[in-house]
């Protein structure tokens, strides 16, 4: 989904919105440090004519020391509420992003990758975080050269038509500076995004790399876009450069135009000494360019960053209804159900019906997504056509909180999220009691290795070592003290020893009242305990039947492998 093209534009606004209250205060201190900067030089012109007159200036004297006190009081303030808001935004961006992507689920990982998404979130809510800060201090920047020029103006309007005369060359410089940066630190965080995804993946195979031997290759292959990066970077330096060098040629000339006028008119006596220098110093002001390029930059990157946040955010998160579930079994329908993966339909029209309190096993050669039925069937993802129905209902109108509470999972790779071994089977419930995290663990036959831990169940699991099999069985012992009317597996007893695996079968699929179960399978003795067995194949389901039924087929025995063989 591509987003609109004011997109990148919402986000810092949705972020100046979330300032609120700090982001005026910032506002109005910037302000007022702006305007006590404007009062100096009339203050200092003002003293210095007193003083050549041989008048009394103490006043003027105080005057300007308070002012001087007041900038330095305000910019210290202004220093605090920039770095205040620009935590709290980043913060903000921090938790709307990470909960829109895991809202997402699956989907997100897949189109922008994990090692991207990390960046995009580390680095660049960091960055996108500063647009409070930025802007505030660009307006405040703005407004020096807007209120020089005003009281160039009042000391005498020639000196604000030399000024102005000059002023839509500075205005152009800053209208390419900004669109060239935006452009450079787009690119920038770009090369970034990947050298991110590139480590993230070489990290999660890490073992592999190790055991191939090939660690300095994989090393340069997640560095090779560094000198894309330096050239990115070298670009954004480059156009800063330029344009503050453009800045130095155009604003001498444009100050010195400025004072020479100043100077005719204090020959002419039509100025003072001390309103040329406060028109010298106005004339600094109101040619700031270097402040407003500095200023311009950081905000160019907000915005670029912005950008990349606002195409995460742009992926459509799956919406819920309000519909409670009836009381049911669990039946578990699929209607003409299409699911595509990137270009390729992974799924075609399948229909397909696991009655309640059943176990049907899904079998299938690689690729012919297994997987993604097990997804769809418990929707942590929709299909691009058809609906699928639990007791009736289709899943999109079902309540979140209902849908979630019917529905459990166990996968090959379980992430073991929670503090504690007890923790990490308890995720997703409310306060359970222990009897059910044990009862659960016993079931998946995890309880006799946690019991074997330093401290049981209050183990932390940083510090619990655990093989897949062992890990397989506490993703297992948490989808069974989560309940619900429907169980699904997918391929989460694929790395249990053949005892331990029919233990569990034995216990998961003993007669009498519960879940229906849906078991992605890859072992016959898995299929052949089932109640049922769906064969996928060509992007549908070529048949449904008994394990004994299909074994008859070969084209269904050679989807074991060397199992089937054996």
């Amino acid at each position: 989904m591509t987003p609109p093209p004011d997109a990148p534009a919402r986000l810092p606004r949705a972020v100046l919105r979330h300032a609120g209250a700090r982001c005026a205060a910032l506002c109005a201190v910037s302000a007022a440090a702006t305007a006590a900067g404007l009062l100096l030089p009339a203050a200092l012109g003002r003293t210095l004519d007193l003083l050549l007159a041989h008048a009394p200036a103490a006043r003027w004297v105080a005057c300007c020391a308070g002012l001087v006190l007041l900038l330095a009081v305000l910019d210290g303030c202004a220093g605090v509420l920039t770095g205040t808001v620009d935590a709290r935004a980043t913060a903000w961006l921090r938790g709307r992003v990470t909960g829109h992507v895991l809202a997402v689920g699956p989907r997100a990982g897949a189109r922008f990758g994990a090692g991207d998404l990390v960046a995009r979130l580390v680095g660049g809510a960091a960055q996108a975080g500063t647009a409070p800060g930025a802007l505030a201090a660009l307006l405040a920047g703005l407004a020096g050269p807007v209120g020089g020029v005003l009281a160039l103006g009042l000391i005498d309007p020639w000196l604000a038509a030399v000024f102005l005369a000059g002023a839509p060359v500075l205005a152009l410089l800053l209208r390419a500076f900004a669109r060239d940066t935006s452009a450079c630190a787009a690119d920038y965080q770009r090369v970034q995004g990947r050298i991110a995804g590139a480590l993230a993946e070489a990290v999660g195979g890490s073992h592999t790399i190790r055991a191939a031997g090939v660690a300095d290759r994989e090393a340069a292959r997640i560095l090779a876009p560094l000198p894309e990066l330096s050239r990115a970077g070298h670009r954004m330096w480059r156009v800063q450069g330029r344009a503050a060098a453009q800045a130095v040629t155009v604003a001498p000339l444009l100050n010195l135009g400025v004072v020479a006028v100043a100077g005719l008119l204090l020959v002419r006596h039509r100025l003072t000494v001390g309103e040329v220098l406060a028109a010298s110093r106005y004339a600094v002001l109101a040619t700031g360019v270097g402040v407003l390029v500095g200023h311009l930059a950081a905000l160019s990157r907000a915005r670029a960053a912005s950008a990349r946040l606002t195409e995460v955010l742009s992926e459509p998160a799956p919406g819920f209804g309000t519909r409670q579930l009836p009381p049911g079994p669990g039946r578990l329908e699929l209607r003409g159900v299409t699911a595509r993966r990137g270009r390729r339909t992974v799924l075609d029209g399948v229909d397909l019906i696991v009655p309640g309190g059943t176990t049907l096993a899904v079998v299938g050669r690689s690729g012919t997504g297994k997987s993604l039925l097990a997804e769809l069937a418990g929707r942590l993802a929709d299909p691009d056509a058809g609906e699928v129905l639990l007791d009736g209902v289709p899943l999109r109108a079902v309540a979140h909180a209902d849908l979630r509470g019917a529905v459990s999972y166990a996968f090959e790779r379980p992430a073991l999220i929670g503090a504690t071994i007890e923790d990490t089977i308890a995720f997703g419930l409310t306060s359970p009691p222990p009897d059910r995290i044990r009862s659960a663990a016993t079931s998946a036959r995890a309880d006799a290795y946690v019991r074997r831990l330093p401290h049981g169940y209050a183990t932390l699991c940083s510090e619990a070592p655990r093989s897949g099999g062992e890990s397989q069985r506490l993703g297992l012992a948490r989808a069974f003290a989560h309940g619900g009317r429907l169980l699904i597996l997918d391929d989460a007893l694929s790395s249990l020893d053949t005892v331990t695996e029919h233990q569990i079968t034995e216990s998961l699929l003993a007669p009498g009242e519960g879940p229906t179960r849906l078991l992605i399978a890859h072992r016959t003795a898995t299929a052949a305990r089932a109640d049922t067995v769906a064969w996928l194949d060509g992007g549908g389901v070529r048949a449904v039947g008994t394990h004994a039924e299909l074994w008859r087929d070969a084209a269904y025995r050679a989807v074991f492998g060397e199992e089937a063989r054996g």
